[in-house]
């Protein structure tokens, strides 16, 4: 079959109007059973062998009890082995719900119970293992990697040749179930189904994701930000190069190794790749685009991209949730870098005011969204999820972003500030009541509050003001902190503290978490000006 032959077959396949990542598998199994699919580490797979290996693992689950509707939960780091029990769920008619491994062994073991999982998969990197003790009933565990008491993967797997029993398509099953964060009480599982995820799968807008692409995989399988890559990337029949983590020099070894062509990456990444002291000695000419999203973008930043590093640039803005996004072609849009670009078609943003009622064109208010790609709902949670969503005059849904923005006279949208107060760090949500939570638990600690401040290595990061109970003088701060750390997940962990006799707070008793960012940075500022200048002793 000829290249353009191998086009024309896989446009048709990608422009029904629904399909499935495993039917996309199968195609390219046929039309090019030799063409590499992933790559990790030394190891690689190519699309013939992937689909088979796909079918001894949903077999297994079959085997296994694994019905359609079911959930299979996986719990590691990327891997040639995780994108396999990704897609064998997907063939075997279940959801996937993927957790971060770093997360707490509790807050897993909530995640575990409200999604219902049947069986977990998981390595030894993180605190999946942990986590299979804390579920509240019983399930079974196969382990990824050899760093587990579970049953081995490739002893797991049904025997050679083993097809699974064939599971009718349908759009409105539920795709996965990504939990956004969470420590204490039950975690929200976000619920995608299979006609959301079809379009993405298929290339989304742009069609960047083609046979030839070659996409480096850099954040996590758990997050969605990575599956708005990953699933189009191998949609599209291209290589998908796996990182289990990222770290600037070997993303740049094996961009120009394997001649990468497309990267999805957070604003914080970009930044560290931007430092390294090798960037501009690495040949990166194969990049054809590069895309953003996750976390505030600064427009220095995105400029120093353009200028550095070929290829276009393309940052998108939206929720895991769904609900409106919008794209900026930074590349073709250098006016308008502090923007997060306009709607993307067939999608609906707009400005609400405090009372729900919509705002003119140019005003400042909370941002809200429809398009075809809006959640099922947070899982067995109706109250927060009826929460999410604001109703126009004429019925129609949006989903309520918690950001505050306005549109320029070009319709380009910009985010003044998040009226929600998650901390995105690294690319990743962190709720401050989760880890407020958890300083409540300490005997010293009569109130906190977290706030996120600028972080250079992360974006932002967790800082923390404590109000002490009475008797309780001789606590530090510090002891505090470190015990809450020894709590919370890696990426929750607070970066620095100070205890206060009192919370600042407005006239109807709400903490202002403004005054606390201003506190800290006027305390930086203290430090800094009490070390002089760079290199004084």
């Amino acid at each position: 079959m000829t290249t353009n032959e191998r086009l024309e077959t896989l446009d048709a396949m990608r422009t029904k109007e629904f399909g499935t990542l495993p039917d996309l598998l199968r195609l390219h199994a046929r039309l090019a059973p030799r063409k590499t699919a992933l790559i990790q580490d030394a190891g690689q797979i190519e699309y013939a062998a992937l689909d088979r290996l796909v079918d001894r693992a949903a077999a297994a689950l079959q085997r296994d009890g694994i019905r359609p509707g079911d959930v299979v939960a996986i719990c590691a780091l990327n891997s040639i082995r995780y994108a396999v029990a990704f897609i064998a769920a997907l063939r075997a008619g279940a959801a996937v719900a993927p957790l971060a491994p770093l997360t707490t062994p509790e807050a897993l073991g909530l995640m575990l119970d409200n999604c219902d999982a049947k069986i977990l998969l998981a390595d030894g990197a993180g605190n999946g293992v942990a986590a299979a003790g804390q579920a509240a009933r019983p399930l079974e565990a196969v382990g990824l990697d050899e760093a587990t008491p579970f049953p081995a993967f490739d002893q797991w797997l049904a025997p050679q040749g083993t097809a699974p029993a064939p599971v009718p398509a349908d759009p409105d099953a539920v795709f996965n179930i990504i939990y956004s964060s969470g420590t204490t009480g039950t975690p929200k599982g976000i619920v995608h189904t299979n006609r959301l995820r079809w379009p993405q799968i298929c290339g989304g807008t742009l069609s960047a994701y083609q046979p030839d692409s070659v996409t480096i995989v850099s954040t996590p399988l758990y997050s969605n930000t990575t599956l708005v890559s990953f699933l189009p990337a191998l949609g599209g029949g291209g290589t998908v190069v796996l990182m289990k983590k990222f770290d600037p020099a070997g993303f740049l070894a094996l961009a120009e190794k394997h001649r990468a062509t497309n990267a999805m990456l957070v604003p914080v990444q970009y930044r560290r790749l931007m430092e390294h002291p090798g960037f501009d000695r690495h040949d990166l000419s194969s990049f054809r685009i590069k895309f953003s999203t996750s976390a505030p973008f600064s427009a220095s930043l995105k400029a120093e991209v353009l200028r550095r590093w070929p290829g276009g640039l393309v940052e998108y803005y939206g929720m895991t949730e769904g609900g409106g996004s919008c794209m900026l072609l930074a590349h073709e849009h250098p006016d308008k870098l502090g923007s997060v670009g306009r709607p993307m078609d067939g999608h609906d943003i707009r400005i609400i005011d405090e009372d729900g009622v919509e705002l003119p064109a140019g005003s400042i208010g909370e941002i809200v969204g429809h398009s075809p790609f809006m959640m099922t709902g947070y899982n067995k949670e109706p109250e927060k999820s009826a929460a999410t969503i604001w109703t126009d005059p004429a019925g129609k849904r949006f989903i309520r972003t918690g950001d505050i923005g306005r549109f320029d006279e070009d319709g380009f949208l910009t985010i003044m500030d998040r009226a929600k107060d998650t901390i995105i760090s690294g690319g990743f949500n962190i709720y401050p009541s989760d880890i407020e939570a958890v300083l409540a638990q300490h005997e010293a600690v009569a109130e906190a509050a977290v706030v996120g401040v600028p972080s250079d290595r992360w974006g932002e990061t967790p800082i923390a003001v404590i109000v002490p109970n009475e008797g309780f003088t001789a606590v530090t701060a510090d002891e505090i902190r470190e015990w809450a750390n020894a709590r919370l997940g890696k990426t929750q962990r607070i970066a620095a503290a100070w205890l206060a006799s009192a919370l600042p707070r407005n006239d109807i008793g709400k903490v202002s978490k403004r005054h606390l960012r201003d506190e800290y940075a006027r305390r930086a500022q203290q430090v800094e000006e009490a070390a002089g200048p760079a290199g004084a002793r």
